[in-house]
């Protein structure tokens, strides 16, 4: 998946042209197949993530003059500086970033020992997408539907410290509205997935599922929300409904969506979001084995684009409303938690995810994972909160440089 991109070729006057044409004529080859445009250099209100492409060295303070013009228009974007073999091109790139950091900015500099460096356009497009999940989350809006849970007791920061250290404005709002719409009924019933089975459900726990649905979705319509997380155990004791199957709809949708109000987990559904182009999954650990490395997680809601087939059975603590069973598959997997008061700790542990039948006498959709024994023992000394989020596949090393390039975020990562 190639993020859009724009860079801008910095090259100083003293170098020879026809060797300097003829490298930037290469790399821009290489750079178009990444998915990068030219930036013309005065339309410096594009939201695309800009590179400067760092061409020869004595480019230092012209590079410094363009990236304050781009922070009038784009204030806090990290900075991406790629670097090549010649003309002095990393000296001047080590050059700037030290002056960066030292202006307690971010950046990242990137080097492709030629046109054709795999691992390096690796590194490119994983700083790019990082870059491009930044500037998401500085312009986000994130909905607290009703308070967050009781029980979050470490899962409740300040609005000014989600806006301060990850960027997005949460938007409190009550839940009556959705409670009206239970007390008034839905128009049939709207699940658009196709269970295997229906279990304990009856059509009237569909129906008002489809009203939580139709809800929400009005509520992130009318107030613009990216993302949305809900006090949800409240619906059950006052309407006996659950908003399972109303936020797997809405994170399939594009809005990510999490249970309880608990807001470094929906901070962390939505960035991951962004920069895989799936939704993730929130989760209770139910059991962990610290020597083993295997660890259970649970939940009665997942986004049907993460799982093979599925089952609509009751929300599992009350026996009430509808909730979904469904079939995560086995293979690679990331683990990840935001935490701490300011949100400035990051929690990654990649393992093996293990698809086993699930067991009664917990939250519908299980599964399994085996992480590296050092990730489970520092899970259980330093825990961040009482939700892990599951991605499928490898993420560890784009959840890091996207940790780096977001600001001062303290990152413990684990890797089997």
């Amino acid at each position: 998946m190639n993020t859009p991109f724009r860079y801008l070729v910095v090259a100083s006057p003293l170098h020879d042209d026809r060797a300097r044409d003829a490298i930037a004529a290469a790399y821009r080859r290489t750079l178009t197949a990444a998915g990068g445009m030219p930036a013309s250099g005065d339309d410096w209100s594009d939201s695309a993530p800009l590179v400067y492409m760092i061409l020869t060295g004595g480019t230092e303070q012209e590079v410094l003059r363009l990236r304050a013009l781009r922070s009038a228009a784009q204030p806090g974007e990290p900075v991406l500086l790629l670097a090549h073999p010649g003309h002095n091109s990393l000296p001047a790139a080590l050059e700037i970033l030290a002056r960066i950091h030292q202006d307690r900015q971010t950046g990242r500099i990137i080097f492709l020992a030629g046109p054709t460096d795999a691992t390096g356009l690796d590194a490119l497009a994983e700083a790019v997408r990082a870059v491009d999940a930044a500037a998401f989350l500085r312009r986000a809006r994130s909905g607290v539907v009703g308070q967050p849970s009781d029980w979050l007791v470490a899962s409740v920061p300040e609005p000014a410290a989600v806006k301060r250290s990850w960027g997005p404005v949460l938007v409190g709002i009550p839940l009556d509205r959705v409670h009206a719409r239970l007390a008034a009924g839905a128009p049939g019933r709207s699940w658009p997935g196709r269970p295997r089975a229906v279990v304990e459900p009856a059509p009237s726990d569909l129906d008002h599922s489809a009203a939580v649905y139709e809800a929400l979705r009005e509520i992130a319509a009318d107030h613009k929300l990216d993302a949305l997380t809900v006090r949800c155990f409240d619906l059950v004791t006052a309407d006996r409904a659950t908003g399972c199957l109303a936020l797997a709809r809405l994170s399939d949708e594009g809005v990510p969506a999490g249970c309880e109000g608990d807001i470094p987990s929906v901070l962390g559904l939505l960035w991951i979001h962004r920069l895989t182009g799936r939704p993730g999954w929130m989760a209770n650990p139910a059991r962990v084995e610290p020597a083993a490395g295997r660890l259970l997680l649970a939940h009665c809601t997942v986004p049907l684009d993460l799982v093979r087939e599925h089952v609509l059975r009751s929300h599992f603590e009350s026996g009430l409303g509808a909730a979904i069973q469904g079939e995560l598959p086995s293979g690679d997997a990331t683990l990840f938690r935001i935490g701490g008061s300011e949100l400035e700790r990051l929690w990654i542990a990649e393992g093996t995810g293990e698809a086993a039948p699930p067991e009664e006498g917990l939250c519908r959709t299980q599964l399994t994972v085996r992480i590296p024994p050092a990730a489970a023992t520092d899970l259980l000394a330093r825990p961040l909160g009482n939700h892990l989020l599951y991605a499928p596949g490898r993420w560890r090393s784009l959840l890091e440089t996207a940790a780096a390039l977001q600001g001062s975020i303290q990152v413990s990562s684990f890797s089997s």
